[in-house]
């Protein structure tokens, strides 16, 4: 496989955690998404990737992009260990908090939305996060464990952690967020979250490494 990604894109993070958790290894290629203006617009990228996003994943004579559904794919083709549960209940929690978190926070405060905030990115940014932890906390109370549905690490902590990483990045107080952060503290000692974080990346700048 080779996994096309940018060291801190929260959506390349997600699939380096389920490429380790499930123990495949593969060939990265690094696409800046802020040298030479965005390597991700390159005619080359674009014939890979029309949506010009990172992740993008070749993997058994097909190319993938949007990391839930490479993990997906990750899911049924390697199911051990397993990322959604079995019982149908705890499998539409996980599902219900990666779509939270994919869907209703991360895309608002994503490098190509901030660029047209011009000087308010910041605070656009923090007001995107907080409205979605706000709902996110309360979910936790009624889904967590260890992790966030239950004890067993699923696709919904795949997703909190780079979205916690995003959080800090950008300043959001934590404080209103126990649950939250108690899970991505757990998460954080585990190795697959450990070997594919950003500071630990091939194109990791060195004054942002571990």
């Amino acid at each position: 496989p080779i996994l096309y990604s940018y060291f801190r894109s929260s959506c390349s993070w997600r699939v380096r955690i389920a490429l380790a958790l499930k123990g495949i290894s593969y060939d990265l290629v690094p696409v800046n998404l802020i040298k030479d203006g965005g390597q991700q617009f390159s005619a080359e990228f674009k014939a890979l990737n029309p949506m010009q996003q990172v992740p993008a994943l070749q993997i058994d004579g097909i190319t993938l992009s949007q990391s839930l559904a490479i993990i997906n794919y990750l899911e049924e083709t390697h199911p051990n260990p397993r990322l959604l549960p079995q019982d149908p209940k705890k499998r539409a929690q996980v599902r219900m908090i990666a779509d939270h978190i994919a869907s209703g926070i991360q895309p608002l405060q994503n490098l190509s939305v901030l660029k047209q905030m011009g000087e308010k990115k910041m605070e656009w940014a923090q007001n995107c996060i907080t409205s979605g932890f706000q709902a996110l906390e309360h979910i936790l109370q009624h889904t967590a464990g260890r992790y966030c549905v239950g004890d067993e690490v699923s696709m919904a902590d795949l997703c909190l952690v780079p979205q916690v990483a995003n959080a800090e990045r950008f300043k959001v107080d934590m404080t209103p967020y126990p649950i939250i952060t108690r899970i991505n503290k757990a998460l954080l000692e585990l190795e697959a979250f450990k070997i594919s974080h950003p500071s630990r990346q091939p194109d990791t700048p060195a004054e942002l490494r571990a």
